[in-house]
């Protein structure tokens, strides 16, 4: 197949340009995968190739998978509602500046938070939440949209108050039969595809093995809203045709309602944002590419990892990589998610 030629030589030259060590791909529908690669060895100076079941850090795919998940479910129930301030939830979050963000607001990296936090990250929940709830808003909520690692640290709290539970005991309960998971077994953490930490991560100067990247995510236990995650790119896929199912109503969602779903997916009303509430929404000039429909959602990981639904199309598009392993910049891994998916715009 020309479209899998292509597709795998995009991979097969990112990896020789040491854009990352290995990648592992898969595209389907909603009913199956119908296409997998995977190039190269777990770290570029060894010799052991990356296999299919290979364990990834998600990285910034927890967003989605998990609290975004859990956050639609939650609004579904009216046990956590988009409109409720956030001061409602966080007994610190004060101040004129701060008094009309909501839960939606945090969703679409709109709430006024930074990216991340002035200095090094603190221990535990406690601290991350006064931290976080204290720290000087960068901008008017709503007035734009800033990324915001801070925002979702927030979320997977709320998520866990609401749900009465930890946030990867929650994930647990709303999806049982799909293989991604915040902690890796002995076993599956041996054979992950390793990381390498931040300059500015205390744990510089050794390789992370099924240890999560994000020294956010690191201090809160390896459990975060924002990121934490570890899976393969068949679980992932799994995840990702149930929601194309529900996207496109199919009548076999049995976890993601349509109507959640559609309202989660519908692009933000904050100008100049792409932004949904949790997911992404496509952009030509995004990583997408420029072969999806208006109708695509996606988000992409640090780590170098990303997952695109488009239910126009009925398609779905994994890449998972350890772009931080020693890899490319995070624009180079742009680049190739870009070329990854218009290779395959024609499958």
């Amino acid at each position: 197949m020309a479209v899998a030629d292509e597709a795998r030589r995009v991979l097969l030259e990112a990896q020789r340009a040491r854009t990352f060590p290995c990648a592992v791909a898969e595209a389907g529908d909603s009913t199956a995968p119908l296409w997998h690669e995977r190039v190269g060895t777990l770290t570029f100076e060894a010799a052991t190739p990356v296999e299919a079941d290979t364990p990834f850090d998600l990285a910034s795919l927890t967003k989605v998978i998990a609290t975004t998940s859990l956050a639609m479910r939650l609004a579904e129930a009216g046990t956590l509602k988009l409109e409720t301030p956030i001061a409602e939830l966080f007994d610190e979050w004060r101040g004129p500046d701060r008094e009309a963000a909501t839960v939606r607001d945090l969703l679409e990296h709109a709430s006024g938070l930074p990216a991340r936090l002035v200095d090094a990250p603190p221990q535990g929940r406690r601290e991350f939440e006064h931290e976080i709830c204290t720290i000087r808003l960068e901008y008017e909520r709503r007035s734009c949209s800033i990324y915001s690692d801070l925002g979702f640290i927030l979320l997977g709290f709320a998520i866990a108050d609401a749900s009465n539970s930890q946030l990867d005991a929650a994930f647990r309960r709303l999806w049982p039969d799909i293989a991604l998971t915040f902690e890796l077994s002995r076993e599956s953490r041996n054979r992950a595809a390793p990381t390498l930490p931040m300059d500015d991560d205390p744990r510089r100067g050794r390789t992370l093995i099924g240890e999560v990247h994000d020294n956010y995510a690191a201090a809160l236990g390896g459990v975060a809203g924002h990121a934490g995650m570890f899976g393969s790119a068949a679980s992932v896929g799994a995840f990702a045709r149930a929601v194309l199912q529900a996207a496109r109503n199919t009548g076999k969602s049995t976890v993601l309602s349509s109507a959640g779903l559609a309202q989660f997916t519908r692009r933000s009303t904050v100008a100049g944002s792409s932004r949904a509430l949790g997911w992404d929404t496509m952009l030509p000039t995004s990583s997408c590419g420029t072969c999806m429909s208006a109708a695509a959602f996606g988000h992409v990981g640090f780590t170098g990892t990303s997952l695109w639904i488009d239910p126009e199309r009925d398609r779905y598009f994994v890449l998972l990589a350890n772009r931080a392993c020693g890899g490319g910049t995070i624009e180079e891994m742009r680049g190739v998610r870009r070329a990854f998916h218009d290779a395959l715009g024609a499958l």
